[in-house]
């Protein structure tokens, strides 16, 4: 049987999955700004998109390496596109921002 529709459809597959893993980061970055619980709703959004992808990974390549590596290439190749969709998205910083103070000492330590 002829490998390159099986290899098409893995590039395929391997686009679907970086489209809803780096789409999914996306949308959970957004949401977290207006979250309440961003702690759990950042867990649970990786949880779930690692799964689902590693799972999309493990079936795609069927044991075979050369599979896999192309379901890569088609992973990666959706970020590229997911980056530059968001990027023209016209995002822009939060207005009137403040910067974030970092305490370097530990709150129970005493001050001299």
């Amino acid at each position: 049987m002829n490998e390159t529709p099986l290899r098409i459809l893995t590039l395929i597959g391997g686009m679907i999955l970086g489209l809803f893993f780096f789409g999914g980061l996306w949308l959970t970055v957004k949401k977290t700004l207006t979250a309440k619980k961003t702690s759990l709703l950042y867990a649970g959004s990786s949880l779930l998109r690692t799964s689902i992808t590693l799972a999309g990974f493990y079936f795609m390549s069927h044991g075979n390496w050369q599979r896999l590596l192309i379901a890569m290439i088609g992973f990666i190749t959706a970020r590229f596109a997911v980056m530059r969709i968001t990027k023209s998205s016209g995002v822009q910083p939060i207005p009137g921002g403040q910067p974030i103070q970092i305490k370097t000492e530990a709150p129970h330590e005493a001050k001299s």
